[in-house]
C-alpha cells in the first residue's frame, strides 16, 4: 500500500504499517480479526492429500510431483521437489544479506524445506513504479508470449492475458488450495479484491492484498496549542476552521511572531502528507474517486457540485493566511519541513503520520504533542470517509502450467509465516525483517492482511490495559515493546512516541477503529482495469484538475471550477464515464 514516509522511519514502519504501496498505487470491510482461522502448518506428514482437481484445461493439480502430507493439502510438500517459474519486478531499494541473492535467500530456502518447491525467476528487473521498467517487461513478455508459469500482474495487464485466452481457471484451485487463513485475508477489505481477479464468474488470479482502512483520512492536531490556547477538540468542521483561525493569528508558538499556519498543504492536494482528502470529504466532495449518484450510476466525484463548495472554503482559508503562501510549489517533502519547524497546526492525513514527519516536530520540539481525530461534517449530514482499492498486483498461471496449486500453497505459507497461530517471534523476525534487511520482499508471492494494523491497536490497547501480553503475536510484542518503553521513560528515542501515536489506546488506529465499527468508509466504486478512455485522456485530465483547483484555491474565481467540469466532460470525460457505466454493469 508507501509513498510517503522516509528512509530513517521506513524499515520499522514497513512491517509494522501495511503499507498500501506494496499492493496498490491508489486510495483506496470489516472482517473477523486477522489469525482466527489460521491452520496449523506441517511439512512432516506423510499421508498424500486428494489428487482430484477441476478441469482447468491442463495439467491435474500435483500431478508432476508426488506430495507428502496428511489430508491438509494447504502445506502438504512436494516429494521430490518441483520448479515453477516466474519474473521478478523489485524495488530499487531491495538489499540481500551476504551470501544472500533474489534466487537464494532465506524465502527461497524455505520454500524448498517447507513445500519442496524451487523458483526459477526467467528474468529480474528493478523498478517497481507504475509504467516503469518492470511493467514495460512485462509487457514485452506479454506482447511475445514468453511467460512464466506464475505471471505477476497488474489489473491491466490481468485484463488483456485474461482476454487473450492465456490464463488458468483458478476457481477450484482456489477453493480447494487457499488456506482458511488465507481466504480470510482475501476477504478482510471486502469482496472486491477476489471480485476484481474475477471474470465471467471465473478467478483468474489470485490478488496481492493490501488494506484500504489503512489509507483512511483523518486529521492530525498540534493537541498542546489546543491545551494552550483553551480550545474544544473539533467536533464539525466549523470547529476545525476555528483552530485554524486560532493557530494562525494567536501565536501558539509564543514567540510573538505571526509565523504559524492553520492547515498543511502540498503542490499535489491528494498524496503524500498534508492530503486534503479529508478536508474535502468533510464536504461530501470525493477527489478522484467514483461514486454513485441518486439514480445509482457511477460519477467522477471531483466534478460534483460539493468540490466547489470545499473549493471555495479553502481559497477563504489561503486568502486569510491561514494556508502556507507558498504551498503551490511545495511538495509533501517540503511541507513537512515546515511542519517539523514547528509552524503548523493542523493536517488531514492518515493513520501513519507520526512516523512520518510528525515525528520530526517531535525530535526539534519534545514539548510537542500531536492528537488524530476523524474528519468531520461541514452541515448535519453524515460524513464518509474515502478510501481507495488496495491491490495493485495480481498472480496469475499460465494456461498449461503444471502444479497450479502451488501458487495458493506458496501464499498459505507466507501468510501463515508472518501472522497464523504457528508463528514465532524467531520465525517472524527471520523471514520479514531483520539486521536492516526488508527479508518479506524476497518474497515473490505475498498476500497482507488488511486488519492487521488495525488488530495490532485492539490487542496492544488490550495488553497495556491488562499488563497481559501472553496473547500478542511476534509483530505485536515488537511494536508493544518500543510503545511500553517510550510509556515508561525507559527510551528516548522518538519512533517510541510515534508508535504510541500510531498503534497506542488513544493512537490514529483508534480512529480507523470507530470508521470500520461505524461502517462509514466509503470504498471506490470502480476498481477495473484502466478502461481505454483512461489510458489515452486520464492523465491528462487529472494534471487539468490538479492546475484549475490550485489557482481555484489561491484565487482565481470559484466559477471556473463549472467550466473545467464542462472541459473534462468534452476532452474525454464523458467517454471514461461511459465505459466505467458499461463495466459496472458487467460485473
Amino acid at each position: 500500500m508507501v509513498k510517503f514516509m522516509r528512509a530513517t522511519a521506513m524499515l520499522s514502519l514497513v512491517l509494522s504499517v501495511v503499507f498500501v504501496a506494496a499492493c496498490s498505487s491508489n486510495k483506496g470491510g470489516e472482517s473477523a480479526s486477522s489469525g482466527s482461522a489460521s491452520p496449523s502448518a506441517s511439512s512432516s506428514s506423510s499421508a498424500s492429500p486428494s489428487s482430484s482437481a477441476a478441469d482447468t484445461g491442463s495439467s491435474s493439480p500435483e500431478s508432476s510431483s508426488a506430495a507428502s502430507g496428511d489430508a491438509d493439502p494447504y502445506f502438504a510438500k512436494y516429494d521430490p521437489p518441483i520448479e515453477i517459474s516466474t519474473v521478478r519486478i523489485v524495488n530499487d531499494t531491495v538489499k540481500y544479506p551476504n551470501g544472500s541473492s533474489i534466487d537464494d535467500n532465506v524465502w527461497t530456502q524455505t520454500m524448498l524445506e517447507k513445500l519442496g518447491i524451487k523458483i526459477k525467476n526467467l528474468w529480474v528487473v528493478s523498478g517497481d513504479q507504475p509504467g516503469g521498467q518492470g511493467e514495460q517487461k512485462m509487457n514485452v513478455s506479454i506482447a511475445s508470449g514468453d511467460l512464466p508459469d506464475f505471471i505477476p500482474v497488474n489489473s491491466k495487464q490481468l485484463k488483456q492475458l485474461q482476454e487473450a485466452g492465456e490464463l488458468m481457471d483458478l476457481t477450484d484451485i482456489y477453493d480447494k488450495y487457499a488456506s482458511p487463513f488465507l481466504k480470510e485475508i482475501m476477504n478482510q477489505d471486502g469482496p472486491n479484491a477476489l471480485a476484481s481477479a474475477t471474470f465471467d464468474g471465473k478467478l483468474m488470479a489470485i490478488p496481492n492484498t493490501g488494506s484500504s482502512m489503512d489509507g483512511a483520512p483523518m486529521i492530525w492536531i498540534r493537541s498542546d496549542w489546543l491545551k494552550k490556547l483553551n480550545l474544544p477538540e473539533p467536533k464539525t468542521m466549523q470547529d476545525v476552521l476555528a483552530i485554524s483561525e486560532a493557530f494562525t493569528t494567536k501565536d501558539p508558538d509564543g514567540n510573538g511572531k505571526a509565523d504559524t499556519y492553520g492547515i498543511a498543504m502540498n503542490k499535489d492536494l491528494y498524496t503524500g502528507f498534508a492530503d486534503l482528502t479529508g478536508f474535502m470529504n468533510g464536504y461530501h466532495a470525493y477527489p478522484r474517486q467514483w461514486i454513485k449518484d441518486a439514480s445509482g450510476n457511477l460519477v467522477y466525484g471531483s466534478i460534483q457540485p460539493e468540490m466547489k463548495t470545499a473549493l471555495a472554503a479553502l481559497q477563504d482559508l489561503y486568502k486569510k493566511g491561514q494556508i502556507d503562501k507558498e504551498f503551490g510549489v511545495k511538495d509533501s517533502g517540503k511541507e513537512a519541513e515546515l511542519t517539523a519547524s514547528g509552524k503548523l497546526g493542523i493536517e488531514f492525513g492518515t493513520m501513519s503520520n507520526p512516523l512520518w514527519p510528525l515525528v520530526d516536530n517531535r525530535k526539534n520540539d519534545p514539548n510537542a504533542q500531536w492528537q488524530s481525530y476523524p474528519i468531520v461534517s461541514a452541515d448535519d449530514q453524515p460524513v464518509r470517509e474515502q478510501v481507495g482499492f488496495a491491490v495493485g498486483q495480481y498472480f496469475a498461471v499460465k494456461k498449461n502450467a503444471k502444479n497450479p496449486e502451488a501458487l495458493l500453497k506458496l501464499m498459505n505459507l507466507f501468510v501463515e509465516t508472518g501472522w497464523g497461530k504457528t508463528t514465532t517471534p524467531e520465525n517472524y523476525a527471520a523471514h520479514f525483517t531483520s539486521d536492516g534487511y526488508e527479508k518479506f520482499k524476497f518474497m515473490p508471492f505475498q498476500a497482507w492482511p488488511a486488519r492487521k494494523n488495525l488488530d495490532i491497536h485492539l490487542h496492544i490497547s488490550d495488553a497495556i490495559k491488562s499488563g497481559d501480553t501472553s496473547k500478542l503475536n511476534a509483530e505485536e510484542q515488537d511494536n508493544y515493546s518500543k510503545i511500553k518503553a517510550y510509556l515508561d521513560g525507559t527510551s528516548t528515542d522518538p519512533l517510541g512516541w510515534a508508535y504510541e501515536r500510531v498503534f497506542g489506546t488513544t493512537g490514529s488506529f483508534a480512529v480507523t477503529n470507530q470508521y470500520v465499527t461505524n461502517n462509514t468508509l466509503m470504498m471506490n466504486e470502480f476498481y477495473g482495469a484502466p478502461t481505454p478512455a483512461m489510458v489515452e485522456k486520464d492523465s491528462n485530465l487529472q494534471k487539468r484538475e490538479l492546475e484549475v483547483f490550485t489557482k481555484i484555491i489561491m484565487g482565481d474565481p470559484i466559477d471556473n471550477f463549472d467550466k473545467y467540469v464542462a472541459d473534462w466532460k468534452k476532452l474525454g470525460g464523458d467517454d471514461i464515464t461511459k465505459e466505467v457505466n458499461d463495466w459496472a454493469k458487467s460485473k
